[in-house]
């Protein structure tokens, strides 16, 4: 009888429990639950629902008994947001969204401490204001009552498995999102965590794929369900969705794509220099001693906040009625930088862009079409210019864009995306975080052996899209002027 696993996979706008069986060479899906993941505000924070979501993951317990008994349990999100627990593991208040405005100016306040180069150095992440580092800066700040009280920090997958098995620690992947983990040493960077004076606070590491406890007696009672293994696969949804690109060769470039886009390659070890440094780009761990080396940049929620705006002024459109519009309108327009600081907060996304079309010279966009059009091609060309910087670092040259996750569902876009780069696009799977999660718990269970049988496995669960590229050289002169744009934005 082959392992049956179960998946808690949360994202930006959901969450889902998927259960995974390996049979036949292949990953076998059922979806059993989903359920909507929305931060609240609450006195102008905005916080996690943390304790509906641990209802929900309940709930997803309770229905995978009509599948049979599980295996296992493993749970992942996004990452730098984190819970504090104090000294009686009683979680103080709810987690603290990363969309929330408490880490504006965090960065230059850290100056003070830190110097941004050393920062950078010390942890190979990209500096940015929502990282975990700047989120507890914010709190020692504004409330440091708070981090007295506080015991240990838990990042939000190790925070939903605590609740599930009660055991305190900090999976790799996920620890290493937080610019305070050193990257070369493979461990917490306590020269950076004891400047911002949170060393106290960071749990033992452990490795993805590790079995950290059994679901508790409680829970079992309570839901009346047989305990199993609560494993930490790679908590960085990231990190999950990597293990799932459907690659051979050992040098690709992936791009994850959902509400964020992370397009990056896999190491054999972190690359931190001047390079790297200038450019910004990350490095993080990924699962068996990889390196994840990739840029950040605002994805497919310049999309779903436009069309949430468009909803709220009583105008429904469907992301495929978006898509179509987008198709429909006329091409090379107008240009956006995805990553310019306006664009990442909630609100009216829309007329954002219109504003910074006026600002950089060009001609504003004024239907739904022209705005999708606009968006479409940004990150097209982001893309570009984001393969560009990997392939400089590097010393590589990708013949192939590996896109997996939900975003992999917007046709177009790849479509786009290979002409833009002027690259093969491979899109798919459409579950790579949920597949990624399963198949590291099926390695763990002896299921699978390793991660090249796992992408393996992975290639044949999925459907696979293949976009070439074409009309390279109307992209080309469209690249010169994004380059202009966003340099003026």
């Amino acid at each position: 009888m082959s392992k049956r696993v179960l998946a808690i996979d949360l994202g930006a706008s959901s969450g889902r429990a998927i259960i995974g069986q390996y049979e036949s060479g292949r990953i076998a899906l059922k979806e059993i639950h989903r359920f909507s993941n929305d931060p609240v505000i609450l006195g102008g924070t905005m916080y996690w629902d943390v304790l509906r979501l641990f209802y929900e993951i309940k709930q997803s317990l309770i229905l995978s008994k009509e599948y049979g008994r599980l295996d296992s349990i493993a749970v992942d999100t996004w990452g730098v947001d984190f819970g504090l627990i104090d000294k009686s593991g009683r979680l103080l208040e709810n987690p603290v969204h990363y969309r929330d405005g408490r880490t504006a100016g965090m960065i230059k306040q850290s100056s003070e401490l830190i110097d941004k180069g050393e920062l950078y150095r010390l942890t190979g992440n990209q500096i940015m204001e929502i990282n975990t580092a700047f989120q507890l800066l914010s709190l020692s700040r504004q409330r440091p009552e708070l981090l007295e009280r506080a015991d240990k920090l838990l990042l939000m997958p190790d925070l939903f498995a605590y609740f599930l098995c009660g055991k305190v620690f900090a999976e790799r992947s996920i620890a290493s999102t937080t610019q305070l983990y050193d990257q070369e040493k493979k461990d917490w960077a306590y020269p950076v965590a004891d400047k911002f004076g949170v060393s106290r606070l960071l749990p033992q590491i452990v490795d993805s794929g590790t079995a950290v406890g059994m679901l508790s007696d409680e829970i079992c009672k309570e839901l009346d369900i047989t305990p199993c293994e609560v494993i930490a696969v790679c908590g960085h949804d990231t990190q999950s969705a990597e293990v799932s690109v459907p690659a051979k060769e050992k040098d690709f470039a992936f791009l994850s794509s959902g509400t964020w886009s992370l397009l990056g390659t896999e190491l054999d070890k972190p690359l931190i220099n001047e390079s790297s440094a200038a450019l910004n780009i990350t490095n993080e761990q990924g699962y068996a001693g990889k390196t994840s080396f990739l840029k950040n940049i605002i994805g497919l929620w310049l999309i779903q906040e436009s069309r949430r705006q468009w909803i709220r002024q009583g105008e429904e459109y469907s992301f495929a009625e978006l898509e179509r519009l987008a198709k429909e309108a006329e091409p090379f327009y107008c240009f956006i930088d995805p990553d310019a600081p306006e664009f990442t907060p909630a609100g009216d996304i829309p007329t954002r862009i219109r504003e910074y079309c006026k600002r950089t010279g060009q001609k504003e966009p004024t239907s739904v079409g022209a705005i999708m059009r606009c968006i479409y091609e940004s990150l097209a060309l982001k893309y570009r210019a984001a393969i560009s910087e990997l392939e400089e670092c590097t010393g590589k040259k990708f013949g192939t864009l590996y896109v997996i996750g939900g975003g992999t569902k917007d046709k177009f876009l790849s479509a786009l995306t290979a002409s833009a780069c002027g690259i093969r696009v491979s899109s798919g799977p459409v579950e790579a975080t949920a597949l990624g999660n399963i198949a590291v718990q099926l390695i763990h269970h002896g299921e699978i052996k390793d991660i090249t049988e796992a992408r393996a496995a992975i290639a044949l669960s999925e459907e696979i899209s293949v976009f070439t590229p074409e009309n390279t050289a109307d992209w080309d002169k469209a690249y010169e002027r994004f380059s202009k744009v966003t340099k003026k934005g």
